[in-house]
Parts: structure tokens; sequence; C-alpha cells
């Protein structure tokens, strides 16, 4: 494992890290690694092209999902169940 030594943290954000330690019972070290994981697994907003890129893989999914979709489900007839209840 690589060693990284962070040289000039301010002091304010020292005292963050140790307050945020303390809280989550690890260490400062261990602390800064999770944050690191967490920013470097942020993703970016995709551009519109990359957007417009996705819709056939979208339109497809859909499509597929419909053809797929159970039709032995029987639903009950709205009209009766508003008279139903008008009735009540």
């Amino acid at each position: 494992m690589a060693t990284l030594n962070a040289l000039n943290i301010p002091d304010e954000l020292y005292a963050q890290l140790q307050e945020l330690a303390k809280a989550e019972n690890s260490s400062v070290d261990a602390q800064v690694i999770t944050i690191l994981q967490k920013a470097l697994q942020t993703t970016t907003q995709p551009t519109q092209d990359e957007r417009y890129k996705n819709v056939p893989k979208l339109l497809e999914e859909i499509r597929l999902r419909r053809e797929n979709r159970r039709t032995d489900v029987e639903w009950p007839d709205s009209t009766a169940l508003i008279r139903e209840d008008r009735d009540r």
C-alpha cells in the first residue's frame, strides 16, 4: 500500500477531520481514505450528446418490457368500482 504524506493541512481542517474520526470511531487516516474514495467515485453529469446516445438503448428496453409484461392480470371494471363507491 502506498503512503501519502499531506503537508500544510490547515489546523481548522485537521480539527474537523479529528472530530469526524472521533464521531465515526475511526482514525484520521481512515477518514481521509473514506473521503477520498467517496470523492473519486462520484460521477459527473453526462453531456447532452451522451444522453442522446442513451435514447435508443432506453427505447429498446421499454419495448422489451412492454413485450414481456404480464397480460394474464384481470383488472376490475372501473365503472363498477365507481358505482360501488357511490352506493356506499
